[in-house]
């Protein structure tokens, strides 16, 4: 069989069933013709980001996969790439390359080369009959271990080469390893022997699925529990014990009781800088520390006293905000617009994700999700229009769900030409805009220029652009419009319409962080 058919069957049986990708990579035929369903996008960037939504929503169980031509698409995917990468989420990345002859002459740009740098794995296809061998390397780094993205670059000669029949390829397993029970008896007795602990829960957790043994913990020995922006869903904000997520923004309550805390319990994080004792899936060590904890605690803690002081902090800190969530003022307040969209979507069905910078700081301390899964964050790299691919890359794995995107009118300058792959792909996301026609968090940095030139302006009519591309497309300038227009929104996605909700909203610059 031909190259492609056989990376197409492949595919297939790693079970992934839809390939984004941008033109000429010759996958994108051979994958159509195996009945794998290709996505394209308007920029390689983009696909990156529907591909990595894919693989976050169903904790890595469906691989998301996406291709692109050699040369200029493969040097536009670097920074989708690179933000797979920084999220430790695992993509398969299959760019064209130049052929063989000439892929070592500079200035061809050679992906296998130029990626591995910032992916987990990265190898070029050179002889046909050792496909199956290269892709169960690439799906033994996707499925095991850390997440990241690997890269395989299928040389642009390569796709006349035959491979030997039958296809020698089985779906590689995905293994999980366990934590040294001697650090597990170890963990286990600074945790039941703590005073003040803290449970700081990362996105290991969702990749784990994890969620049962982290509130089984928690509950157990009552402890506080905070996670990360990855991390975020995988512990019930409206639970008593839930402090709530941390990042730049965070609720009151967190750097309190981090401050506090005599022991802080990571579980599924990396604290970035330092490799900690206990190494294994989050999944296998919870349950081995659990059974430990059981040998000494027989039954619950008692949690009313530190879900007492969790509610006062939560209490005082919400009343210093609540003039912002609820206020009447036009233009409006992007809190006010995030508070009602909070308090008129049906929190248990929907998916949602923020861009880079304000609409990030404005949602995360605030969104409260009770689901696993339900809230993408991010924020290593901070590409700006990161949040439009991962909305619908979302809404394609979980068509079930409502798949909102929140951003601001800086985002949508880089990504919003993709809007129109929503209407042409029949992907009915919500898309959230925060327009106040600036820079808004450079105000600070730039003064000068802005006095100036105003090089923090920027302008646009997003709403008759959503519009123009096929979708709806409305404009909200007053409160009382908020709640009525979210509610259209809705029914315009269960109609199969992707919706664009431009709010126009203040310069708004404060951010709830610690100390506010």
């Amino acid at each position: 069989m031909k190259l492609g058919t056989a990376i197409a069957e492949i595919l297939k049986r790693e079970g992934i069933e839809i390939l984004c990708g941008y033109p000429v990579n010759h996958l994108i035929e051979y994958a159509a013709n195996a009945n794998i369903r290709p996505i394209m996008v308007r920029q390689e960037r983009i696909g990156l980001h529907m591909a990595d939504a894919i693989s976050r929503v169903t904790s890595g169980r469906t691989i998301g996969a996406f291709c692109m031509q050699h040369g200029p698409g493969a040097e536009n995917a670097m920074g989708g790439v690179a933000q797979c990468f920084g999220e430790s989420v695992p993509v398969l990345v299959m760019p064209m390359g130049y052929a063989r002859r000439i892929s070592n002459i500079e200035p061809n740009f050679n992906s296998s080369q130029a990626m591995k740098a910032f992916s987990k794995s990265s190898e070029p296809i050179i002889l046909a009959a050792e496909v199956a061998n290269i892709f169960r390397r690439a799906f033994t780094k996707l499925k095991n271990g850390r997440g990241g993205p690997v890269i395989v670059e299928i040389p642009s000669d390569m796709w006349n080469e035959e491979v030997p029949e039958p296809l020698n390829y089985t779906p590689v397993l995905r293994t999980r390893s366990g934590a040294d029970p001697v650090h597990v008896k170890e963990a286990a007795a600074l945790l039941v022997n703590a005073k003040r602990p803290v449970i700081y829960a990362g996105q290991g957790i969702h990749y784990a699925r994890a969620w049962p043994q982290l509130k089984r913990l928690a509950e157990r020995l009552a402890i506080p529990v905070t996670t990360s922006l990855g991390g975020k869903s995988s512990f019930p904000e409206t639970h008593p014990l839930s402090l709530g997520s941390g990042g730049l923004a965070v609720p009151r309550a967190v750097p309190k009781f981090l401050a506090e805390a005599d022991v802080i319990f990571g579980i599924g994080c990396s604290f970035t800088e330092t490799s900690f004792g206990l190494v294994g899936d989050a999944g296998l060590v919870l349950d081995a520390l659990l059974e430990e904890i059981g040998k000494t605690v027989t039954t619950d803690r008692d949690t009313s006293a530190v879900a007492r002081e969790i509610a006062a902090s939560h209490k005082e800190w919400l009343e210093k905000w609540m003039p912002k969530l609820t206020s009447n003022a036009a233009p409006l307040n992007p809190y006010r617009v995030l508070w009602d969209l909070q308090h008129t979507v049906d929190i248990r069905s929907t998916i949602i994700t923020h861009d880079a910078g304000s609409p990030r700081d404005q949602l995360s301390p605030f969104w409260k999700p009770v689901e696993p899964l339900s809230y993408i964050g991010w924020g290593k790299t901070t590409q700006l229009g990161y949040g439009l691919g991962l909305a619908m890359g979302a809404k394609l794995a979980r068509p079930d769900k409502l798949c909102i995107n929140v951003w601001g009118d800086a985002a949508i300058g880089f990504t919003g030409m993709d809007f129109e792959t929503a209407v042409r792909e029949k992907i009915p996301i919500m898309s959230i805009l925060l327009n106040n026609f600036s820079m808004a968090i450079e105000l600070k940095v730039m003064p000068v220029s802005t006095e100036k030139y105003r090089s923090t302006d920027i302008s646009g009519d997003y709403a008759a652009m959503a519009r123009a591309f096929g979708g709806y497309g409305e404009r909200i300038t007053s409160a009382e419009d908020i709640v009525p227009a979210i509610r259209r929104g809705i029914q315009k996605t269960r109609e199969g319409t992707p919706v664009l909700l431009e709010f126009i909203t203040s310069k708004e610059t404060e951010v709830s962080r610690p100390g506010t």
